[in-house]
């Protein structure tokens, strides 16, 4: 091999070298590129979802059972609670929280940012609705109230026991169903009644609880005046100790209806001689069950009456009534509401 040939072989063996040196330094620069691109695709992310938000005023939303995060994410975009689905379901999946989102009936703020959004959903936020019992419902009228209720699931066919139903206003979530409201409502009765059991008074003339319930149905449809409960059990209070008959109208009409519908007229004077396990014009001492589902306070005023000598009362005409201790007094009391009643004819 000559002198000549020499240098030019060298040059051949350097251009491997040559050649590894310029792939390698075009990857680092594709390495270095995607990095930066990554960087800024990933901090768009971020800003997208922690600080961007569409909606302007507050708005509900219901999540159907069963729904994935695809579908969730394209029903916020098209009800315009967030801005870009496709970037609400890549930033879910990185952080594992797309089976974490929850069902239901959602009140989203104005202004809610994706990820207040996220944080609602995991944590099941739904709007709460209200049903409000009134005192004095027979527990057929409570029932159809309830089948009456919006956003629940389930009619109730079975009619609960009077009186096992506390009045009260009740928070529930859309597509609970009827069944475990009136569960709860059940619950609260029970749970109020031995409560206020074991703070009684001593010497009332019952014997249970289930006696202070009947009782306390009587003075609750007796009475629509908070002040006169108390003295209105006390007058029933004081004609039991007394074995005199209770003589109170709304024992009459339950014992007619039994709770199914309203009397829809006055009653006569038939209607009081008429015996009914009810009547307690014709039956000594308490009904045999309540004859509505009375509230707190009344079950109250029942356990701890207060103290008063009359044994009769009578409506006065300005919607409480008037007590009497003497039957004197009582006649007087009921001949002036008599007057009041022919007046309004």
């Amino acid at each position: 091999m000559s002198d000549a040939e020499k240098p030019q072989s060298k040059s051949k063996k350097n251009e491997p070298k040559s050649s590894f040196k310029k792939v390698s330094a075009f990857l680092v620069g594709l390495i270095v590129v995607v990095v930066f691109a990554g960087s800024g695709f990933s901090y768009w992310l971020a800003k997208n979802f922690t600080r961007s938000w569409v909606l302007t005023q507050e708005k509900v939303v219901i999540i159907p059972q069963g729904s994935g995060v695809a579908s969730i994410a394209q029903l916020l975009e098209k009800e315009g609670v967030i801005n870009n689905a496709l970037v609400f379901r890549i930033v879910l999946r990185f952080n594992q929280l797309d089976k974490q989102l929850k069902a239901g009936e959602y009140l989203f703020p104005a202004r809610v940012t994706p990820k207040q959004v996220t944080r609602i959903l995991e944590e099941g936020k739904t709007v709460l609705h209200r049903l409000t019992v009134a005192e004095g419902l027979t527990s057929v009228e409570v029932v159809a109230q309830l089948n009456a209720q919006d956003g629940l699931n389930g009619q109730v066919s079975d009619i609960p026991a009077e009186g096992s139903l506390l009045p009260e206003t009740y928070s529930y979530h859309r597509g609970m169903a009827r069944a475990a409201v009136l569960s709860h409502m059940q619950e609260a009765m029970t749970e109020t009644l031995n409560e206020l059991w074991e703070n009684r008074q001593d010497g009332l003339p019952f014997k249970s609880k289930e006696e202070a319930l009947i009782l306390a149905s009587i003075v609750e449809k007796e009475t629509g005046v908070r002040a006169e409960r108390g003295l209105v059990a006390g007058v029933f209070i004081n004609r039991l100790k007394k074995r005199m008959r209770l003589q109170t109208d709304p024992t009459v009409v339950y014992g007619i209806t039994m709770g199914q519908e309203p009397l829809g007229r006055p009653l006569s004077r038939k209607d009081l001689k008429t015996p009914t396990p009810y009547n307690t014009y014709t039956h000594y001492g308490l009904p045999p069950g309540p004859i509505c589902n009375p509230g707190r306070a009344s079950i109250e005023a029942v356990l701890n009456p207060r103290t008063t000598d009359a044994l009769y009362f009578v409506a006065d005409g300005t919607g409480g009534h008037a007590f009497a201790k003497t039957l004197v007094e009582h006649n007087r009391n009921v001949a002036h509401w008599r007057k009041i009643e022919r007046s309004r004819d």
